[in-house]
């Protein structure tokens, strides 16, 4: 008795099927995007043929060990009370005996052993190399709210509107911008950059040890 031959499988359409499934899946995924720190370097500059003099007096140096430990000006703090310490710090305005910009704008105690004014005060962050990521970014992101605090509190003196509601809307604008939707608005762009004149991040974050 003959044997029957198993029939073949019409193989002739599997690419095109290959092809539709791969567009499908190309369409319905979604792509998530990398979230990270918003932080934007300073510009290239050229160097300066003199070299600028900064007065102790003007430097916040905050240390973070491989313990974990915050030391500000050599002292132990809690991250409690690092926001508070930096607001201090730079919203201090002791330039008091007229030999640089006194800070008219300036809520705090004036004191002369202090940071003479926003422009001159400059944070100087140093990590260990063991020190923990988490705990840098806690540090990070107490020093960046003390600037955001000022800068909000101006804001809302000068415009009566919050810092950062002002410079949500900005960015929203420029993307709808791209768009051709709406027009600049160039008065919008001069308070937020005189917010930021009135108190210029200054955060120097030096090499690890």
């Amino acid at each position: 008795m003959a044997k029957r031959s198993a029939p073949e499988v019409n193989a002739g359409s599997m690419a095109d099927i290959a092809f539709l499934l791969l567009i499908f899946f190309l369409v319905t995924t979604t792509i998530e995007k990398d979230k990270g720190i918003l932080r934007s370097l300073p510009p290239i500059e050229p160097p300066d043929e003199e070299n600028v003099v900064i007065k102790q007096k003007n430097l916040f140096v905050v240390l973070l060990n491989r313990n974990d430990q915050l030391l500000v000006e050599d002292e132990l703090m809690q991250l409690k009370d690092l926001r508070k310490a930096t607001i201090e710090f730079l919203d201090n305005g002791g330039d008091v005996d007229g030999e640089g910009n006194p800070c008219d704008y300036c809520q705090g105690k004036r004191d002369p052993s202090s940071s003479d004014h926003p422009d001159k005060a400059i944070i100087s962050l140093q990590h260990d190399r063991e020190t923990t990521y988490g705990k840098y970014i806690e540090v990070q992101n107490e020093l960046v709210a003390a600037y955001n605090f000022l800068r909000n509190r101006e804001a809302k003196r000068l415009y009566g509107s919050s810092y950062p509601e002002v410079d949500d809307v900005y960015f929203a604008m420029l993307a709808e911008k791209e768009k051709n939707q709406f027009k600049r608005d160039e008065q919008l762009e001069e308070r937020i950059a005189k917010i930021k004149t009135m108190y210029p991040m200054k955060l120097s974050e030096a090499e690890p040890k």
